[in-house]
């Protein structure tokens, strides 16, 4: 009994050592993140880690327990082999959870989740070409090796035998022991004996989110996630039903005021319509929305043009997020995307179906693969067939690790509307793909590199315009320039309010003039704002706000994996979910958005469970 206890708590503790150990070692590779911290907090982030490395070891404990209950029935070449097998999955799970969360944490600015997963098997090639290939070999190595160095702690600790374990005088009282040890497992495992169970919130204590970040177990990170995907009425239930249902009421689209008047912004009933969604750009890339200067300078010259958006928001972080926040006027959700679920996509609302069934042709451009992220399926779903996308190109113009760069996806689409049989009204979408790691382009005009990507998005895009421009569809198109989100940079963010502030600029001769709007808005709001310039209805979109309705509440929301944010001119608020602490706290009135975000982001939920 004693060899087979000693084992067991060697196991375990030996899981929760490596578990502990990982956080100093995530800290040192991200030196620049804690350069301003003691040697003090480095403890302090090993202690409050540690809730979630014991549960966490709990887990990964019990099959090696239950090995050796088996092992006082019988000394098996098999019980053995399947210890060898066990701690070699561990080891190399480990080191891929280990170190791919290292690398990924630079790009994403949170722990590692499920959401690589959903990346990598819609579309591999995709998933990788943000990084290069060195940093892809180097990864790669990184796992092998520190695989080995686990599985070598765990030969010499575990597996070894100097003298084997023999098989016990008295099996009944000694297995009855071990059954006993492997269900204390389930105290650290649920993290006491208290209502909540074991989550992330436990390792949150600091104001400094970094070292609340740093004490945070990748490995039940990851294990949080991918088990808590669907069950999504039981998400993010702040508040009674009732009280979420008033709150909710005032923070939607309201009926027009017969006595407001609502501008309007176009000279034509019926303008062709084209989205230019820009990868990754943001406020922060254009010197008119005090940004840097000489990098969008195209962009910059369209927002003295046309209608800018002064206080815009992207709703999320990713891609496949932004596209149904712009597309299909849904909040991104915090612990989810919607496009996994193409049954639920299905459901939504969609500017394309609306613009569909007033007649308009629709088209989809984009330089890489269409299926990355289910795009397509939910790019048909909301009513969009005609899709261009990497196969579309050939070999030659397919030069960029996502495909066709931007400047080959814009000859593409000026060739077809320059086309006889162009059909009208039209509503085109394009998506830019060459201002994203590993920011590789044909252009050479900026010495930073990443600035020098985006440089070259905006040329692309401004060549395309004057081209455009030239054309007799001018007069009666409207373009809209909208970011799916901001990108890398700037990186790493001051706080996550300005990590979503991104641009929205109309230009096009179906404008009657230029136009300042400074009302506080998000991308879920380009719906129900475009369908009313149209004259066209937008009950479906219930998340979507007439942006220039002097009657509806005027608020940009966004999410992350681990927050939300809600921001009025009054108050701009950003709230941890995860800590369960209010992070960012601005304005004249401190506070005031806190329960309405929870309303909304529980409203959400609901809906989404329902869908």
């Amino acid at each position: 009994m004693k060899k087979r206890l000693q084992q067991f708590l060697t196991t375990y503790f030996l899981f929760v050592l490596l578990f502990a150990f990982q956080k100093p070692i995530f800290m040192v590779y991200y030196h620049e993140l804690y350069a301003n911290i003691s040697l003090g907090d480095y403890f302090s982030v090993m202690w409050h880690g540690l809730p979630l490395d014991l549960s966490l070891a709990g887990y990964l404990t019990i099959i090696p327990a239950l090995l050796l209950l088996a092992s006082t029935w019988g000394d098996s070449i098999i019980l053995r082999r399947i210890r060898q097998v066990y701690f070699g999955l561990i080891a190399f799970v480990m080191s891929c959870i280990f170190v791919v969360d290292l690398g990924l944490y630079g790009f994403w600015g949170f722990r590692l989740d499920a959401t690589p997963i959903f990346y990598f098997f819609s579309s591999p090639k995709d998933a990788m070409a943000s990084v290069s290939t060195w940093f892809t070999i180097l990864g790669i190595l990184s796992i092998l090796i520190y695989a080995a160095i686990l599985y070598g702690l765990f030969y010499w600790l575990l597996i070894r035998e100097k003298t084997p374990i023999k098989i016990p005088y008295k099996r009944i009282p000694v297995s009855l022991g071990l059954l006993l040890c492997t269900g204390l497992l389930f105290i650290p495992i649920r993290g006491g004996f208290s209502v909540s169970t074991m989550n992330l919130s436990k390792v949150y204590y600091s104001e400094n989110q970094q070292l609340n970040h740093a004490a945070i177990n990748p490995a039940f990170s990851f294990m949080y996630s991918a088990t808590h995907q669907n069950n999504f009425d039981k998400q993010y239930r702040f508040m009674a039903a009732e009280e979420a249902d008033k709150l909710f009421t005032g923070m939607i689209d309201q009926p027009v005021n017969p006595s407001d008047s609502i501008p309007q912004l176009l000279n034509t009933e019926r303008p062709n319509i084209l989205f230019i969604i820009l990868e990754s750009f943001s406020t922060h890339l254009m010197e008119s929305f005090g940004g840097v200067p000489n990098v969008a300078v195209n962009l910059d010259k369209f927002a003295k043009e046309g209608v800018s958006f002064t206080n815009f928001y992207a709703n999320s972080f990713r891609t496949d997020r932004g596209l149904v926040s712009i597309i299909s006027g849904y909040p991104a959700q915090p612990s989810t995307s919607i496009m996994k679920y193409p049954e639920k996509t299905e459901s939504l609302p969609s500017i394309p179906r609306s613009l569909k069934k007033a007649g308009y042709d629709l088209q989809y451009y984009y330089g890489g693969d269409a299926d990355f992220t289910n795009m397509r399926s939910y790019l048909v779903a909301s009513g969009i067939s005609n899709i261009i996308s990497e196969k579309d190109f050939p070999m030659s113009e397919r030069t960029g690790k996502w495909g066709a760069p931007d400047h080959n996806l814009f000859q593409r689409l000026i060739k077809d509307l320059k086309e006889e049989k162009q059909q009208q009204p039209f509503f085109k979408i394009v998506q830019t793909s060459s201002s994203h790691e590993p920011f590789e382009v044909p252009f050479h005009r900026l010495d930073n590199k990443i600035l020098n990507a985006f440089a070259y998005a905006d040329s692309c895009v401004g060549d395309f315009v004057e081209r455009y421009k030239e054309t007799p569809l001018w007069k009666n198109t409207l373009i809209v320039l909208v970011p799916d989100h901001l990108g890398a940079y700037p990186h790493p963010v001051e706080t996550p309010l300005e990590g979503h502030t991104i641009p929205l600029v109309l230009i096009g001769g179906a404008l009657k003039e230029p136009k300042q709007v400074d009302v506080y808005a998000s991308q879920i709001d380009i719906a129900a704002t475009l369908l009313y310039q149209l004259g066209l209805p937008h009950d479906d979109f219930t998340f979507s706000k007439n942006m220039l309705n002097p009657a509806s509440p005027h608020f940009a929301y966004f999410t992350e994996p681990t927050l939300f944010g809600i921001a009025t001119p009054e108050n701009q608020l950003v709230y941890n979910c995860d800590a369960k602490a209010v992070q960012v706290d601005k304005g004249t009135q401190k506070g005031a958005n806190l329960e309405r975000g929870k309303a909304y982001l529980q409203k959400l939920y609901d809906d989404l469970a329902k869908r």
